[in-house]
Parts: C-alpha cells; structure tokens; sequence
C-alpha cells in the first residue's frame, strides 16, 4: 500500500455514502411501522438540521465533539490501535480544564483561555499515554486498558465534582468557569462557540501531521505493518506512544469544549457518550480528518434532526441510535456494500 495515499478513491468515497442511504432506507422500514410517512419524516429531520442559519449553527455544535472524538479514534486506529478510551480522556480533559477555569481570577483572556484548553489537552494525553506505554512496552492490548481506564475517569471526576471541587450548589458541578477561560459564542442563541473553529484548526494539524511529516508517514507505517517498520528502522514502541498521546489530547477537547463552551462548568457524567460515538465517526470518516468532519456533521444532524422527529412526528427519537447503529454495521462490513457496488457495475 502506498504511504503517500492521503485522498480518497471513488470507491472509498461511495462506501459510506452508500452505507448511509442503505441505513435510512432500512429506517424507513422503522418509520412506517409506527404509522408515520417515511418521507415527511425524514423532511422534518432534513430541515429541522439544515433547514435555518439557527439549526445549521445547532448542528454544528453538536458534531464540534464528534469532530474530536473522530479524530482522537482514528489517528490512534492509524497506528494500529483502537482507542476505546476517548470517553474517559473528555471527562479528564474536561475536568482540568474547568478546574483551571475557575482558577486565577485575575489572568487576562489572552492567558487563560489558552490555558484552560492546553492543560485539558495535556490531561486527556497524559490519561492516554497510560495504555499506550501498556501496549507498547508490554504487549497489554489496548482495548481492555482503555476500556478500564474509562471507568477510573468516570469515578475520579465524580470524587472531583463531589468533593474538592463541587461548586457548592445541590447539583454535582463546578463553580462556572471566569468569562476569561470561556469560548465564545458564535451564533446566539445557540450553543454554537469557538471550539468549532479550535475543530477545523485541529483537522488541519491532523492533516498535516498524518500525510506531510515524517512523524505521521512513520505511525502510518506502523500501523500498516509494525514488523515491516521495524525492519526498516522505525520504533514501534515510541509511535504507539506517541499516537495514544495525540489521540488522548484530541479527544480531550471535545471534553474542554463542552465545559468552556456549551456548559460553562463541569457537570457530572455530562457526555452522552461523546468518545463511543466517536468511534462510529472515525469508521463513517475511513479515518481520514476530512472524512471525519463529514461524519461529525451527519451525526451532528441526525441528533439535532432526530430530537425534532420526536417532538414534530411520532417517530421516536431512538430511530435515530437505530440508524447510527445499522451506518455502522454497514461501514464495518464494508466488503458487503463493496459486494453491492460491484454487482450494480456488471448489471
């Protein structure tokens, strides 16, 4: 396989288009069985996620953390490794950059902003680099650690927001973090900020790391053969590492943006399973930065155009995980809708 390679082929770029319209066709199928008309309903999610600027800006701020968490679980899958950890590495990230928001009053917005963001980053790579060393040094697979370490993050954040750091209010939350360490809102009234700029700044480094450095060419090569890269003198070990890291810093800012952006605190378990979704983005994306923007969006749009499904229709909004897990199922057996492809070739 060639290393170079950074831009999709047709066939990959019709693999998950396909997987998606197959999963909406079979969602029709849901749709009209709780007697509603398949086609206004997918009009209503259609336009309750595109439909306005103020829904356009919803969606967006509902796939900013997908983009992260897609990102996060596919530089990590371009090594070779499967993050399942990106859950726990938001809440980390998330918790110290709250802490650092309600800290140091007195700092310029200048300071403090970039401060809050880069040590969340630093916690949820330091919170990754945990397996990474695991697998690397001594062969522990990373799924089981990562998975493990999800579950120490949820209940070292609930001791945190319970205990030294709760606000003082009935809820389990942080004080609200100063107006210096907070994102921006783009598009009041919606929940839209600066961290989707802090996204698209994030999928371009990605980018460039992953196809344009020698860094990214070797945890590519890693992640395509580890014996082969050995062999020709790069360090498996040090690339693992350093892709858990990365990953674990990525998957941090969906975390940080959430607090500094959207919440203005940290709430105790406030991710709706940001870091698993995420992992349904990297594989819609083929792992690939522009692709997982895409996927962010679609998701994003299938949420916010999902919540109006149930509140416009009779549809529940559930038909939503219904088609996000049929997508899935789709993109993973990715030879089947290749099998379909081939087939409308020769007809």
């Amino acid at each position: 396989m060639e290393l170079q390679q950074s831009s999709y082929s047709s066939r990959d770029l019709l693999v998950p288009v396909v997987s998606v319209i197959l999963a909406l066709l079979a969602g029709s199928v849901f749709i009209l069985i709780v007697g509603e008309n398949p086609v206004a309903a997918y009009r209503v999610l259609f336009v309750e996620s595109f439909g306005s600027v103020r829904n356009i800006a919803t969606t967006l701020q509902r796939a900013t953390p997908l983009m992260f968490t897609g990102m996060a679980v596919a530089f990590a899958f371009r090594c070779g490794m499967f993050n399942i950890g990106a859950e726990g590495q938001l809440y980390v990230g998330a918790i110290v950059a709250a802490i650092v928001g309600v800290s140091f009053a007195n700092l310029p917005r200048l300071i403090h902003l970039p401060l809050a963001v880069l040590a969340g980053m630093a916690a949820g790579g330091v919170w990754a680099l945990v397996p990474g060393i695991l697998k690397a040094k001594l062969g522990v697979h990373e799924v089981i650690n990562t998975i493990m370490m999800n579950f120490v993050a949820y209940y070292l954040t609930d001791y945190l927001v319970t205990g030294p750091f709760h606000g003082g209010r009935w809820a389990p939350e942080t004080d609200r973090v100063f107006p210096t360490a907070a994102l921006a809102r783009i598009f009041p009234p919606t929940r839209l900020n600066s961290g989707i700029l802090l996204a698209l700044v994030a999928i371009g480094v990605v980018y460039v790391i992953l196809w344009k450095t020698r860094t990214g060419y070797e945890i590519r090569a890693v992640g395509l053969n580890p014996t082969a890269a050995e062999y020709g003198g790069i360090s498996v070990s040090r690339n693992m590492i350093l892709a858990m890291g990365i990953s674990g810093a990525l998957a941090s800012l969906a975390g940080v943006e959430q607090v500094l952006g959207v919440h203005g605190r940290f709430i105790q378990r406030f991710s709706p399973e940001l870091g698993f979704v995420g992992i349904a983005v990297a594989l819609l994306g083929k792992n690939h930065p522009v692709g997982v923007f895409f996927a962010a969006i679609l998701f994003g749009a299938l949420r916010t155009g999902g919540a109006a499904m149930d509140r416009l229709t009779d549809v529940p909004r559930e038909l939503v995980v219904i088609i996000q897990a049929m997508i899935i199922m789709l993109v993973a057996a990715d030879e089947l809708t290749r099998g379909l492809l081939r087939r409308r070739r020769t007809v």
